[in-house]
């Protein structure tokens, strides 16, 4: 006997076969579907009313707030004549998004591209100008022990340059692609008036300030070390050290992180909102950030669990970038 697997209105039963059907009702595999229902509601979640004037229209063709990205205005006149009414909501909203950002979980760190193993700190990294690639030293090294490797890149086997001019040449192609850790050469090249260029500190800071748009972290630091300290021709300006650092720090750049960490507990004495800071560049691998933690336990300040897992996802990071080749690695520059 069949069993009545629609329940429909009719009583009619499909057996299961999905190929009965009636006047009111249509069976197919076993389900009823009704579209009509999920139709309109996909029509409505396209709908958008005019935070000025009300009037409704499709969300894809309607003018949207470019900083809070949450109203929507039939066209630029109504956005205009509605920007005072909307602003403090907006710039509340826009500092929420920020903040959001701000204290988001670490993006994943780079690997590297020999070995795939999580990139360490940047001391124990070598940027080809070459292939434009960032490579561990464990790889370096690897290749350096090689049979007729030792003057090779260890990505693209080029050999490697015998000149700072060569090398300037090979960044300055790099920088026509859009690498961004080329720009950041560069600047450095500038900073000191080598390979045949003139110390020039508008342009270090200027290409620095580039290499940070197309995604290097290390370069919104300096630019932030550089304001907090008034070098490089940059005058005293925490304001924008501290702006320098965050972008630094939403980025993955554990220094940027932790000075953030100490600006909110030595100059704002806002110790919990430091503990933020402090608590992300732990589990992300920063030792100094660590120790940190570990004297906010005992003062009672993090929590125990809080500690707990912030050790214990900081040993994780350490275990990513380790591997017998760096350790050879290290060894060797320890005793050359």
């Amino acid at each position: 006997m069949s069993s009545n697997c629609c329940g429909g209105d009719n009583g009619q039963q499909c057996g299961g076969s999905g190929d009965m059907t009636s006047s009111k009702n249509e069976c197919t595999s076993c389900e009823q579907y009704n579209t009509e229902g999920i139709e309109s509601a996909s029509i409505l979640d396209e709908m958008s009313a005019c935070a000025s004037c009300g009037t409704e229209g499709n969300s894809d063709d309607m003018n949207t707030c470019n900083k809070c990205k949450e109203v929507k205005y039939c066209n630029a006149a109504c956005k205009k004549k509605h920007r005072s009414k909307h602003k403090k909501k907006c710039e509340r909203r826009v500092a929420e998004l920020y903040e959001e950002a701000l204290f988001k979980d670490n993006p994943p760190r780079e690997e590297c591209p020999i070995c795939f193993l999580v990139l360490p700190r940047t001391e124990m990294i070598s940027f080809n100008s070459c292939c434009g690639m960032k490579i561990c030293d464990g790889c370096v090294y690897a290749m350096e022990m090689s049979e007729g490797g030792k003057d090779l890149c260890a990505f693209c086997r080029t050999p490697r340059t015998t000149t700072i001019e060569e090398n300037l040449k090979r960044t300055e192609k790099l920088i026509e692609t859009g690498n961004a850790d080329a720009f950041y050469m560069l600047s450095g090249l500038y900073l000191r008036g080598i390979a045949g260029l003139s110390r020039d500190m508008d342009k270090a800071n200027e290409l620095l300030l580039k290499a940070g748009e197309l995604g290097c972290a290390e370069a919104y630091f300096n630019l932030g070390n550089s304001h907090a300290s008034g070098r490089h021709d940059l005058e005293v300006d925490m304001k924008k050290a501290i702006y320098y650092w965050e972008l630094a720090a939403m980025m993955g750049d554990l220094d940027a992180r932790y000075n953030l960490g100490r600006e909110e507990y030595r100059t704002n004495n806002n110790h919990r909102r430091a503990m933020k800071h402090f608590l992300l560049a732990a589990r992300a691998g920063d030792k100094r950030s660590l120790d940190i933690i570990k004297e906010g336990f005992m003062k009672g300040v993090i929590t125990k669990d809080e500690y707990a897992n912030t050790l214990r996802a900081y040993h994780e990071r350490q275990k990513e970038m380790k591997s017998d080749m760096r350790d050879k690695a290290a060894a060797a520059q320890r005793h050359p």
